[in-house]
């Protein structure tokens, strides 16, 4: 069981400046945008304004942190293999207590596990080898390239070599999954393998390759697209061959986010056709409603039901590729007439209800609006460290969380 250490932070400010690329680059006023979590009557809350933007405070004291873990840590009294998350908005490899930190969940014979870090914080090399022995045992590391001219000028690494050097040695003493957001023209091609070399060579157990966004329909809902004037995306169905290419020139597993896991067939195993035997144990349909989702899920939710065969619910895509990205802004571009009496969202899309109810009753038809799960898949980030096994067992009960919802929204149009 993992407890979260959040030591807080705001990005661009406590990681030692924002990379080049990053998603949280030119934001200024934060908006709210409604959410799930918002009371009925009010839009805006913490998750919908600040949340989203990753800017509720200052890195803590480890103080506060440790008080939040061990009352975690009451909650799970039992719980066998406990290991702490140390996560945080900013680059957890500068927050100034990092050390001091893991060596008091040490104390308590907690192992740690780094979440997120670019290492932009490291200085000095060994600072990966005293963390080693304060207990970390796992550690995510957004290397981008591993030359060193190259993070310089996209990480904005003011050490570099060091950062470069703290990883090798995490690679080989602990479990390393390094990340890269790939930049079309900048760390792909030769260079992306080049990276790849490198960490293979030093002992790294995974790595996880991260399309880069660059518009608001690929998820800049922040007003600060674009992050990088005169550079596209790479598209999806060729990022997605670009996973599989480097997971198969490589021993180390290669997964990528928003879409493709080599290994497991995610996202939406259960939708490939040597996988449809599983679709027996998803709930029978007996409602009827249209469910909103996006551009890049919607195949797959479509070819799921369509194996179900479920002639009363349809799926429409809004141009937005990241479903729990979806803002009332992406409603406002949709036909209407494509849309059922019930209507199903995502669950963790940042729009209110009373925004959902009126924009999808806009043409006179008064639609009843519900939410399903808060996903329907596993995403890269996550499944690249599962197995096939365990994916296909966390869609089937997110999609009859998904059937609960059309049953019950569905059924009482019927």
């Amino acid at each position: 069981m993992q407890v979260v250490a959040d030591v807080g932070g705001i990005p661009g400010r406590d990681c030692n400046g924002f990379c080049k690329y990053c998603y949280f680059r030119k934001v200024k006023e934060i908006k709210s945008f409604g959410c799930a979590h918002c009371l009925p009557n009010k839009i805006g809350c913490e998750r919908c304004s600040k949340g989203v933007s990753e800017t509720q405070g200052d890195f803590k004291s480890p103080f506060e942190v440790m008080s939040e873990v061990q009352n975690a840590l009451m909650m799970s009294m039992g719980r066998s293999e406990i290991s702490a998350y140390i996560s945080g908005g900013g680059d957890i490899s500068c927050y100034p207590h990092l050390e001091s930190l893991t060596a008091s969940l040490n104390q308590f014979s907690i192992p740690s596990i780094l979440g997120y870090t670019c290492g932009k914080g490291i200085n000095d090399s060994e600072m990966a080898t005293r963390l080693i022995n304060n207990g970390v045992k796992e550690v995510s590391f957004t290397i981008f390239s591993s030359d060193p001219k190259l993070r310089k000028e996209w990480v904005k690494d003011p050490n570099p070599i060091e950062a470069l050097k703290a990883c090798k040695i995490f690679c080989e003493n602990v479990d390393l999954t390094g990340a890269a957001v790939i930049i079309p023209g900048v760390n792909d091609g030769d260079v992306l393998r080049e990276t790849c070399n490198s960490l293979e060579e030093w002992g790294a157990k995974g790595m996880l390759l991260m399309r880069f966004a660059n518009t608001f329909n690929e998820g800049l809902i922040l007003g600060n697209e674009p992050i990088l004037k005169g550079i596209e995306s790479q598209p999806v169905e060729e990022f997605g061959e670009l996973v599989k290419q480097i997971n198969s020139e490589y021993k180390f597993r290669v997964s990528g986010t928003p879409i493709c896991d080599p290994e497991t067939g995610g996202p939406f195993a259960i939708a490939k056709d040597e996988n449809e035997v599983f679709l027996q144990f998803i709930k029978p349909i007996t409602g009827e409603a249209t469910i909103i989702t996006s551009k890049i899920a919607a195949p797959y939710i479509s070819n799921i039901f369509d194996k179900l065969e479920a002639d009363n619910v349809n799926v429409v895509a809004v141009e937005k590729e990241i479903a729990c990205l979806i803002t009332k802004e992406d409603l406002e571009k949709l036909d209407l007439s494509e849309i059922k009496d019930a209507v199903i969202i995502p669950g963790r899309s940042f729009v209110h209800q009373l925004d959902a109810e009126r924009i999808l009753s806009a043409d006179g038809v008064d639609r009843l609006v519900g939410r399903g799960p808060d996903t329907l898949s596993v995403d890269g980030e996550l499944s690249i460290d599962m197995t096939d096994e365990n994916v296909i067992e966390r869609e089937l009960e997110q999609f009859n969380d998904l059937v609960d919802a059309i049953n019950f929204f569905g059924m009482r149009l019927l």
